[in-house]
């Protein structure tokens, strides 16, 4: 399966280990994966504040960089969730304002997005990555993978099968951190302490790692945690899920 890294404009800036990590564990599972390093932004933080005739270019971009390939897999369920569900809705727009009527066939012959764990589960039927993390783990469901991509377990049947991985219970797991993009910004002190509530339960666990499958939420958390003096650190699922085995 030829298979593309849609490594995501925030990971890149400030991860791009986690993009190394997505890799290592792909080739090591056997796909032959690459990097178009044509790819920027989704466009779901355009999107989001409402601006959408200004996510049309970055469609289109989105469209041309990844066609051919037999499915785009991204470490970020938020956008996975952008390309899947609003990409169409970007086009539609497009079309209906004259401003690319061809982009709805484009985006409709756009090969697959998945999340990194749909793809190792649903797609390749694996759970047991060949990973070792000996450490106790919380994992935070995000918001996006919740409640809009519907993960479900995915995420916690993989880190399952990492040797040496405890898996720490975190009361109110599903809930949000309170980062939300911009939302942190604009309305800080409800994000801060939507933050501290996850803090809190996280630090009760007794979990010296915090995972996620969304690095913008990890960011939020992980700056929390800094800033209480916690020795948590934060941790990417695909990281776990890359560590211990060949490379």
């Amino acid at each position: 399966m030829r298979v593309a890294l849609f490594i995501t404009c925030f990971n890149d800036m400030l991860f791009p280990g986690v993009g190394r990590a997505v890799v290592t564990l792909l080739r090591r599972l056997g796909q032959e994966v690459e990097f178009p390093a044509d790819q920027t932004c989704c466009g779901q933080i355009h999107f989001n504040t409402g601006f959408h005739e200004a996510c049309v270019p970055l469609v289109r971009r989105f469209t041309d960089t990844f066609a051919g390939f037999d499915a785009v897999v991204t470490p970020s369920p938020s956008c996975a969730a952008m390309v899947r569900r609003e990409h169409a809705t970007v086009a539609g727009l497009a079309s209906a304002r004259g401003l690319d009527p061809a982009l709805p066939a484009r985006v409709a012959a756009a090969p697959p997005v998945y999340e990194l764990t749909e793809f190792l589960v649903d797609i390749l039927g694996v759970t047991d990555v060949g990973a070792a993390f000996p450490y106790r783990v919380a994992f935070h469901q995000t918001c996006h993978s919740v409640r809009t991509l519907g993960i479900g377990d995915r995420p916690s049947r993989l880190l399952a099968a990492v040797r040496g991985l405890s898996l720490a219970e975190v009361a109110g797991a599903d809930q949000c951190c309170g980062f939300g993009g911009t939302f942190a910004v604009k309305n800080a002190d409800t994000s801060l302490a939507m933050g501290a509530d996850r803090i809190a339960a996280i630090t009760d666990s007794g979990a010296t790692v915090l995972t996620a499958a969304d690095m913008s939420c990890l960011m939020h958390l992980g700056g929390l945690l800094s800033r209480t003096g916690s020795a948590v650190r934060v941790v990417h699922l695909a990281e776990i899920l890359a560590a211990g085995g060949p490379s």
